[in-house]
C-alpha cells in the first residue's frame, strides 16, 4: 500500500473519471501519475483497490489501456469509441449470487491484472445510464481535467472552483476593467 500523498489538483470523482484524472496539468506541463508503478499504487490506494490488486507492470498497462478507452469514449464518437470500452469489458463480468445477506453482485475476471481498468469500464457504462449529460470537462482554458457535475441545476464548468473557476472570474474581470 503507497504512503504516498496523490499529487493531482482533483481527486474523489467517479472511478472512470478519476482514472482519466490521472493525466493533468501543472505550469504548462502535462504530468501523468500512471507514469509507473509508484504512481499506480498512489491510485490504487485512493481508490481503495490497494488491498487487492498488486501495483504492478500487468495492472499498469490494463489500466492505461482502460484510460484510454474512456478518453476516447468522453471526448469522442461513443460509436466509435464503443470497441475500445468494450475490449476492456470483455475481460470481466459481472457474477449474482444470492449470500447470507442476500442477492449480491461481484466483479470476476479470468485475468485480475485486468480488475481495477474494467471496474473503471464498468463504472463509466453506470455513468453512462445515470447521467451521460453530467459528464464533463473542465472549461478552464488549460485543464484537461474531467467531473460529475452533482450540483443541483447541472451548471457546473469547472474542475474546482478555487482553481479553474477563480481563474475564469479573475480573467473576466481583468478584461472588463480593461475595457473602462
Amino acid at each position: 500500500m503507497s504512503t504516498a500523498r496523490d499529487p493531482r489538483p482533483l481527486t474523489g470523482e467517479p472511478l472512470a473519471l478519476d482514472l482519466l484524472n490521472t493525466r493533468w496539468n501543472r505550469e504548462g506541463a502535462t504530468q501523468d501519475l500512471l507514469a509507473d508503478t509508484d504512481g499506480l499504487a498512489v491510485w490504487l490506494t485512493g481508490n481503495g483497490l490497494a488491498g487487492t490488486y498488486p501495483a504492478d507492470a500487468g495492472v499498469l498497462r490494463r489500466l492505461r489501456t482502460a484510460r484510454d478507452a474512456i478518453k476516447a469514449a468522453v471526448d469522442g464518437s461513443p460509436r466509435e469509441a464503443a470497441p475500445l470500452v468494450d475490449a476492456v469489458l470483455e475481460h470481466g463480468r459481472i457474477r449474482a449470487r444470492l449470500t447470507a445477506d442476500g442477492p449480491a453482485e461481484e466483479a470476476e475476471f479470468a485475468d485480475p491484472a485486468w480488475g481495477p481498468a474494467w471496474l473503471a469500464a464498468r463504472n463509466y457504462l453506470e455513468l453512462l445510464t445515470a447521467a451521460p449529460e453530467r459528464i464533463r470537462s473542465c472549461a478552464g482554458g488549460h485543464c484537461i481535467l474531467y467531473f460529475f457535475d452533482t450540483s443541483r441545476n447541472g451548471t457546473r464548468r469547472w474542475c474546482s472552483m478555487a482553481a479553474c473557476g477563480n481563474r475564469a472570474k479573475a480573467s473576466r474581470h481583468y478584461a472588463r476593467s480593461k475595457e473602462n
